[in-house]
């Protein structure tokens, strides 16, 4: 059974009613993401980013995968499906994908402050005083801006598995995520599918742009590689 290796970004989730990272006005809330998003945001008003992320949390009970998700689910059908996503919701899994790797952390889980490898699944608000079975402030368990990417070992030798590679939502410009399409065999087809592609066909060998969003362009995707 052929591998195939698919990468998502906020583009995936955002025909589901999350509001995509660089959308004006969206997901960040007129926040600088320095304050909400790196470690020095989280030590100069902890209240404030846990709050940010609660409302973050929340959401996620008001939405539902959408056909996007669902259709990545059917093409376990006929291959071996890995998702590396760098979005933190979870409607890969809610959508029933097999294999679902998180590059930058899940919204649904919380982790300590002293042992990063105490991990927690968590789906109420998180406060000040909520703490690990050590007795120290949990946070969320979110990759911020300026820390390591835990999982990116893992995410590079899954892609380097691929026979097929499909880009979903992602302007492959926050790295190091970007940086897992130089992983691949130059020969793997590489099926790239966004409404507003910022790549083009001469950059990669065997590169198929799908012009659509990710409910569309996942149509196409499933009438191809089935056909």
């Amino acid at each position: 059974m052929k591998r195939v290796v698919v990468l998502t970004g906020a583009g995936m989730s955002a025909e589901s009613g999350i509001s995509t990272f660089r959308d004006a006005g969206g997901l960040w809330e007129g926040h600088d993401v320095m304050e909400v998003a790196s470690p020095q945001g989280y030590q100069n008003n902890p209240a404030l980013v846990l709050d940010f992320y609660n409302q973050r949390r929340r959401q996620l009970k008001e939405v539902v995968p959408n056909k996007g998700h669902l259709n990545l689910r059917l093409l376990e059908t006929h291959f071996h499906v890995d998702i590396i996503t760098q979005n933190v919701d979870d409607l890969h899994e809610r959508a029933e994908s097999s294999h679902v790797l998180h590059l930058h952390g899940e919204l649904r889980k919380v982790r300590s402050t002293f042992d990063e490898r105490l991990v927690y699944h968590w789906e109420d608000d998180l406060v000040l005083g909520d703490t690990c079975e050590r007795g120290s402030q949990l946070r969320p368990h979110i990759v911020w801006f300026g820390e390591e990417v835990p999982m990116l070992e893992k995410a590079i030798a899954i892609t380097e598995k691929a026979d097929i590679l499909v880009i979903i939502g992602t302007s492959m410009q926050v790295y190091p995520a970007a940086s897992l399409i130089n992983f691949i065999s130059e020969k793997t087809p590489i099926y790239f599918i966004d409404p507003n592609p910022n790549i083009q066909e001469s950059y990669y060998n065997n590169l198929i742009i799908i012009q659509k969003g990710a409910v569309e362009g996942t149509e196409v995707l499933l009438k191809m590689l089935n056909d």
